[in-house]
């Protein structure tokens, strides 16, 4: 399954000077969500290029899972799945429609509401996505994808800059020799570069 939220890489510096945020999710396939511009495609950076391209989507296995969805009402795995591929295939709206179906059977699970979360960053509607990761926190405190995208949505959806740097800092303390903590730390350097008075020192 891929259900990890993985953030991968975030370079650049804030606003103005930013050569690309990016975040990723799911274990084997990256997904990377660009940041600071309105939501982007994937893998497409802020300046509004694109570092890859959309997934082909299968839809013989579309159809295979919605046969399996509409056979086992209360089966959440490949409601999952199809939102996996509909948000590969950067179709988020369809993706969205998905998930909530379910995280509507499986509440407490922190990566698919995450990945919902992400969704709604990609389609603008940042006050969802941090609604949604607010969700995947009360199940999982220390949940340091969810955090990492709370940084992002902050910086680039809402221009909180303190409030983006405070979740990356909770990142670095929570799993300070994770890749997550190390996408912080870039995320927090980045961020102190460009803005000396925003937070304090990464992991303080």
């Amino acid at each position: 399954m891929k259900s990890d939220n993985i953030v991968f890489a975030v370079a650049g510096v804030m606003f103005g000077l930013i050569a690309g945020w990016i975040i990723g999710a799911q274990q084997a396939n990256p997904r990377v969500p660009a940041a600071a511009a309105p939501a982007a495609s994937s893998a497409a950076s802020a300046s509004g290029g694109s570092g890859g391209r959309a997934a082909v989507l299968d839809e013989s296995q579309v159809q295979a899972l919605k046969n399996v969805a509409d056979r086992e009402a209360s089966n959440p795995t490949p409601r999952a799945q199809l939102a996996n591929l509909y948000f590969d295939a950067e179709r988020y709206d369809e993706a969205i429609r998905w998930y909530e179906q379910a995280i509507a059977l499986a509440p407490n699970d922190p990566n698919v509401s995450t990945d919902l979360g992400v969704c709604y960053y990609y389609t603008n509607q940042f006050d969802k996505a941090l609604q949604q990761f607010e969700h995947s926190l009360k199940v999982d405190p220390k949940h340091t994808k969810t955090l990492l995208n709370v940084g992002i949505v902050k910086a680039f959806g809402k221009q909180d800059l303190q409030g983006a740097s405070e979740a990356w800092q909770q990142v670095l303390k929570i799993a300070p020799n994770s890749p997550e903590a190390q996408a912080a730390k870039r995320a927090l350097d980045s961020l102190q570069s460009a803005h000396p008075a925003i937070g304090g020192k990464p992991g303080a």
